[in-house]
């Protein structure tokens, strides 16, 4: 359930900006999510969301390399929402079940060139973006490129701003994703 603050949006009961933005989603997906019902209340931090997302989905990072960013900042930032979409999403992928398992579990991913993804995203997050060189070093020795590293740092503020949001909201799991529920270890 939603903290009482904020209210779930449908687009008749979303403001006016937020209207266009919901369409679009509902006729992408079929449903309209929670979450972006509450992300509504802002069009702005909806749209920004949205936009950022298509932005990073434009990067030179491969889809599974997308989603290991998403589901290190989702499993970093506790976001239950993000982790059980974006689980579904690499499953879409046909993305390795243990690949899934360890970035659900906040483990080393099996593959090494994704466990050094997955180890430079934690730096991003854990330094601020000032990442020791030798884990840029390290990043880079596993094959990514320098414009990679900078593609992680958007989709680290991309997903920072989602796992914020429905954190802050209470945003439920909706029906679709129950199959993908997560909670955070311990």
């Amino acid at each position: 359930m939603s903290r009482p603050a904020f209210t779930v949006h449908t687009p008749d009961t979303a403001p006016v900006a937020a209207r266009p933005t919901m369409a679009g989603i509902h006729r992408k997906l079929g449903h309209l999510p929670t979450g972006v019902g509450l992300m509504a209340e802002s069009p702005e931090l909806l749209k920004g969301f949205l936009t950022a997302t298509a932005i990073f989905e434009s990067t030179d990072l491969d889809p599974v390399a997308r989603e290991v960013v998403v589901l290190t900042v989702a499993t970093r930032n506790e976001c239950h929402i993000c982790v059980a979409m974006h689980t579904a999403t690499l499953e879409r992928h046909g993305a390795d079940p243990e690949l899934i398992a360890a970035l659900r579990d906040g483990t080393e991913p099996p593959e090494a060139r994704l466990a050094a993804l997955r180890r430079f995203t934690l730096a991003i997050l854990d330094h601020r973006g000032a990442v020791p060189d030798a884990e840029l070093a390290a990043f880079l020795d596993a094959g990514w490129q320098p414009r990679h590293a900078l593609d992680v740092v958007l989709g680290v503020g991309t997903y920072t701003i989602s796992t914020f949001a429905n954190r802050l909201t209470d945003a439920p799991l909706d029906p679709p994703l129950a199959a993908y529920a997560w909670q955070p270890a311990g």
